[in-house]
């Protein structure tokens, strides 16, 4: 039933604490007691024919004991608090190991149990049926700012009524971390010998940008039928949606001046480059050996990360990535992750970059802002279109 989707906090309670929470939870436990036995042992050298099954690690506590000497204590340091005891298997290293090139695992048991914690609390924050915890409809609503009108007055509604605007969002963030995922699973491989693997590297990334990519566009898409299908614009006077589509002008102005900026301005260094080169004067080249454009601001980043955790986290063994900074981390005789140094092709990529995701985000917010009326045909909502690129003669009205 429909009211069943739109008991919120009852989902954000079970996502939270059940999905998330629970599911961290178990896996770490997985992790401490069957991943990182079996793959102590592995690193070591021992013949995977001599390793105990999983179940053993389970049932005979002496094994545990030897490869990690805590557990003799049993749960007497949880219930002290003397949590530091189980520091031989759940650890702060940073960095990779240097045996699989992968992230400790023993730093990923105690990122799942961390994580587990947080979200374990997280769930129980949502008023449900007892009177106690908040309520997402009061949350939104309070969120009102000198400078937003109503705030977001409104949206709980959308939000409950109408899939495509959950579609929309969902899409949204679900495509920036599938990009963000891609971006760490090279600089942080969490496998054992991924990060030697370099098709499989090429590959993941690829992929998770590519699929990143098709959500977010995805995500304009529903967001421009939601706007035809779903949006009253009697129940949104002055919240912040209404009031995004009132600016919407000034926002898609904005964006096409920056895309025009970006455009111009990084493909000039590009036509620059080509010019230079077929006239036979590399010396008048953006480049590291001609003019240099350093990315002065992504290295001074850079090299934050790598300095700021030998004071934050003295006792850590490196940064949390080998891209920071540091030593090559070799596995194999193959390079596993080294310190990504960045330098005028970085920059000029970077603005390429820049360029052409505001030239996305234009598109698609242009398609949202402008689906239910433009100046062409300031009553397109009233000509029965189902979808912001319908019109009688199917032709589409996206450009008008």
């Amino acid at each position: 039933k429909l009211e069943w989707f739109q008991n919120v906090e009852s989902m954000l309670n079970h996502h939270l604490a059940g999905l998330l929470g629970l599911g961290s939870l178990s896996w770490a436990g997985h992790q401490i007691h069957v991943s990182l036995p079996v793959n102590k042992l592995l690193d070591a050298g021992v013949d995977p024919k001599e390793i105990p099954l999983p179940h053993e690690f389970l049932l005979n506590r002496q094994i545990m004991q030897d490869l990690y000497p805590s557990f003799a204590k049993g749960l007497a340091p949880f219930f002290t608090l003397q949590w530091g005891e189980y520091s031989d298997f759940l650890t702060f290293n940073g960095g990779l190991n240097p045996v699989t090139g992968g992230l400790w695992l023993s730093d990923t048991a105690h990122h799942h149990l961390a994580i587990a914690v947080l979200f374990l609390v997280a769930g129980h924050m949502y008023r449900t049926n007892w009177g106690i915890g908040h309520s997402m409809k009061e949350i939104l609503e309070a969120h009102k700012g000198p400078f937003t009108g109503e705030g977001h007055v409104g949206l709980y509604e959308i939000l409950t009524t109408s899939w495509h605007a959950q579609l929309a969002i969902n899409l949204a963030l679900f495509g920036s971390l599938s990009i963000i995922v891609a971006h760490h699973m090279y600089s942080m491989p969490p496998y054992p010998y991924l990060a030697t693997d370099y098709g499989t590297q090429l590959s993941l990334f690829t992929h998770h940008t590519w699929i990143g990519g098709f959500c977010i566009v995805g995500a304009g898409a529903h967001a421009a039928i939601f706007m035809v299908r779903d949006y009253d614009p009697t129940n949104n006077y002055n919240n912040l949606l209404d009031r995004m589509i009132r600016h919407r002008d000034a926002i898609i102005s904005h964006l096409n001046w920056v895309c025009i900026f970006l455009g111009f301005h990084s493909f000039g260094l590009y036509i620059h480059n080509d010019t230079m080169s077929a006239l036979g004067r590399p010396q008048d080249m953006f480049s590291d050996t001609a003019i240099q454009l350093q990315p002065v601001f992504a290295q001074w980043v850079q090299k934050t990360h790598f300095l700021a955790p030998q004071l934050t986290a003295p006792n850590a063994l490196s940064a949390t990535s080998a891209t920071w900074g540091g030593d090559v981390v070799a596995v194999g005789g193959k390079v596993a992750m080294m310190p990504i140094s960045l330098g005028t092709s970085d920059f000029l990529v970077h603005h390429i970059h820049a360029f052409t995701i505001h030239v996305t985000v234009l598109i698609l917010l242009k398609g949202v802002l402008f689906a239910r009326s433009s100046r062409l045909i300031p009553d397109k909502a009233n000509l029965g279109f189902r979808f912001p690129c319908d019109d009688p003669g199917r032709g589409g009205t996206c450009q008008v």
